[in-house]
């Protein structure tokens, strides 16, 4: 004899079989958010490095240009 359902029961089991299907969605985007976070996180990092090294070539520019400046200034004040 067949197991009877009742409404209330089937509306539980649909509910359930509902947020199951949401819920493996729901995890499955979080992983993919947190793969994006991650890969940002290193895009971050390495743009760092680059703009610090890019500060570094300025400063030594700067510093070049100002004992070439200097040296010149100081021939033309002796000369």
């Amino acid at each position: 004899m067949p197991r009877k359902i009742t409404p209330a029961k089937y509306a539980e089991q649909a509910t359930g079989v509902r947020l199951s299907a949401h819920e493996k969605l729901c995890a499955e985007r979080m992983k993919q958010i947190q793969e994006s976070i991650k890969e940002l996180n290193k895009e971050v990092k390495s743009l760092r490095v680059e703009v610090s090294k890019g500060k570094g070539a300025i400063s030594v520019l700067l510093f070049l240009g100002s004992i070439i400046a200097g040296v010149i200034g100081f021939l033309k004040w002796d000369g």
